[in-house]
């Protein structure tokens, strides 16, 4: 066991855990981030993202040690106080899930796109979001509440 200080969601939380653990594990044991989903334990699905001093990371298959000072952004953070993200929102709006559990991920991927280009090609999504499978095939209203996302960050 080895003490950890990660900054989570802004908040700075102290972890007593194994240094071998993945982060995944200690967002959702540890810290009761539940938000981030495990998929294929392997960093290849892209349920388990989070962000990493704002670029999407598979969190399933970094160890907490590896983690360092960089800033942790979970789902449950991505929104500010009450007021979701453009992304939260129009994935609700176009009712983007179906099963949902890929949703997170997809969401956290998307927003670390947004982050740097405000005006995504479908191109620029399609690289972005490789990886990141649905097993429902939701890609067109993934693609389209991104566009959507987009439109309301630059209005």
């Amino acid at each position: 066991m080895a003490k950890y200080a990660l900054v989570i969601n802004g908040q700075r939380t102290e972890l007593d855990v194994e240094p071998n653990m993945p982060l995944l594990w200690a967002l959702r044991d540890e810290l009761g981030l539940i938000g981030t989903k495990y998929g294929c334990g392997i960093g290849q699905c892209g349920a388990c993202t989070v962000h990493l001093d704002g670029v999407a990371t598979r969190s399933c298959s970094l160890p907490v040690s590896a983690v360092g000072d960089q800033v942790v952004t979970t789902i449950e953070g991505l929104a500010e106080g009450t007021q979701l993200h453009p992304l939260q929102e129009q994935w609700i709006a176009q009712d983007v899930a179906q099963c949902g559990y890929c949703q997170t991920g997809q969401i956290m991927s998307a927003a670390a796109l947004l982050a740097v280009n405000v005006a995504p090609t479908d191109e620029d999504i399609n690289v972005a979001m490789a990886g990141n499978y649905c097993r429902c095939g939701t890609y067109n209203r993934i693609r389209s509440a991104i566009h959507g996302a987009a439109q309301e960050m630059v209005s």
